[in-house]
């Protein structure tokens, strides 16, 4: 990879240690993917390669279990998504960046972003101690 790209995450692995925390959940199916030009999806590929060489953690879903333990009265887990998309959840990643407008940078190259799929990227702000 080259380019103003490269030089994003070549900063970003300097700066991992003290930067916020995103998780972002990329939304894909497979025909939005077959539809996308190959070129376009080795690209993709390549860029979630070199951000997993920066540090970025990430993968695929696999099936979610929902868990309530409400009132503390006991763990039941229901198999399958509580949220609802009209895109099925293709993977998640958990990303250091400096700012939001850099972790949106990071993922607009992916594979969910250009094969006709959508990524959000959501803020981690840390819990308080008992709260």
């Amino acid at each position: 990879m080259t380019g103003p790209r490269a030089r994003l995450v070549a900063r970003l692995q300097r700066e991992m240690c003290t930067m916020p925390m995103f998780v972002t959940i990329g939304y894909g199916d497979q025909d939005g993917y077959d539809r996308t030009a190959p070129e376009v999806r080795d690209r993709a590929h390549a860029h979630d390669d070199s951000l997993r060489a920066a540090g970025v953690r990430m993968g695929i879903a696999g099936h979610p279990v929902q868990v309530r333990n409400h009132d503390d009265s006991g763990a039941e887990r229901t198999a399958g998504p509580f949220m609802q998309s009209s895109l099925p959840v293709a993977g998640f990643a958990l990303i250091e960046a400096a700012s939001l407008e850099d972790a949106i940078a990071m993922v607009s190259a992916t594979p969910c972003a250009v094969a006709q799929g959508v990524v959000e990227v959501w803020p981690l702000q840390e819990a308080s101690a008992g709260g």
